[in-house]
């Protein structure tokens, strides 16, 4: 990608004027780091509230009468069980079961549902929406707005005093609090957070009164990703890919029983034969002996040195204080305890496969 093409947050003079060190993801032109650094944002999202912009995510807004059913058939979803203001972790898979995308899907009303879909996929995502509701009597609209997510213990003090009441609001549910507003509360961190979808002059607004409260802080993509790490969640295009079906994946959590076994959503057939001779490969948590980190892309062998997996997302661990990762080896391989070694430029470091998350996840979910 040129430096033309890429895509610039509507914010951005608000982080170069914070002393944002900026740098290319998934197309767009993104704060990495505050002066702060990468360890103290972390470690202040973790103990008050992080402020993250994540306007390089993209919401859809999907309505009409044949909504429900163009959803089921897109994702691995039941939505019209959705209650109104509920949200769900889906997918969009491919005829293989392959994760084209993961999304969180929120019904805002009997015959309307906001999609949020990844950066690097928006495009992609809107075309396969779009193809697929021709056969629906369903509309998919982009919704021009900026997206910011607040996290953190005190996020939902913080937002209070800047105006907005969060209390009736509970753990993966969205409502519209405002006219253009969406808001949620789900988190990309393990902790309880906030996600506000809305336009440019009421963020602006909304930006300046929240970074008057000192529990606030802009926090860069460097910490997010350690943050979301520790959290043992996934980062689609690396430990999600077209190549990656949900049961490999750990994510079969995230599809109803009766789905699994009659769903006819995209990949149902593909998905169901996976399921019954079992997935070759599971996504697990991995922790590297002393304090190397092991990065993406690192090999995984066995003690003789046979191929066992391969590390999908690595580095190093604020909270945890000491190296994580998270990657995908073979079925029998994984198991907590099981030791691996990852070829790291040429030297072997040990690495332990271990459950996930990292560190706990505290969201408010009553």
């Amino acid at each position: 990608m040129t430096g033309e093409d890429t895509k610039h947050l509507p914010l951005e003079d608000l982080h170069s004027a914070a002393g944002a060190r900026f740098g290319a993801f998934a197309g767009w032109s993104m704060p990495l780091t505050y002066p702060a650094g990468v360890m103290k944002e972390h470690l202040h999202t973790r103990e008050h509230a992080g402020l993250f912009d994540i306007s390089h995510m993209k919401l859809f807004e999907v309505g009409g009468p044949g909504v429900a059913a163009l959803l089921n058939r897109a994702c691995p979803l039941d939505a019209g069980a959705l209650e109104i203001a509920q949200s769900k972790y889906t997918f969009f898979l491919n005829e293989a079961a392959g994760v084209i995308d993961d999304l969180i899907v929120t019904r805002l009303d009997d015959g309307r549902f906001m999609v949020v879909a990844n950066a690097g996929n928006a495009a992609e995502d809107e075309r396969h929406l779009r193809a697929l509701a021709a056969d629906f009597d369903a509309k998919v609209e982009p919704l021009d707005r900026v997206f910011l997510a607040i996290q953190g213990p005190d996020a939902w003090a913080a937002l209070s005093r800047a105006g907005i009441e969060t209390g009736s609001l509970l753990f993966m549910h969205g409502v519209e609090p405002r006219q253009n507003w969406f808001m949620s509360r789900s988190g990309y961190t393990g902790e309880d957070g906030f996600e506000i979808g809305l336009p440019e002059a009421d963020a602006r607004d909304l930006v300046g009164k929240l970074l008057q409260d000192e529990r606030v802080q802009w926090i860069g993509l460097a910490a997010r990703d350690s943050l979301r790490l520790e959290a043992g969640l996934c980062l689609h295009g690396q430990d999600l890919t077209p190549e990656i079906d949900p049961a490999s994946g750990g994510l079969m959590w995230a599809i109803p029983k009766e789905l699994r076994a009659s769903g006819h959503f995209i990949g149902a057939d593909a998905l169901r034969s996976i399921l019954e001779r079992g997935p070759s490969q599971k996504r697990v948590g991995l922790k590297p002996d002393g304090r190397q980190p092991v990065r993406a892309g690192a090999a995984l062998v066995d003690a003789d040195g046979n191929a066992a997996g391969h590390v999908t997302s690595g580095g190093f661990g604020p909270s945890t204080g000491h190296p994580v990762a998270m990657g995908y080896v073979d079925n029998a391989l994984a198991k907590p305890g099981i030791r691996l070694f990852a070829d790291v430029r040429g030297t072997r470091i040990p690495i332990d496969v271990t459950s996930l998350p990292f560190t706990p996840h505290r969201y408010r979910k009553g």
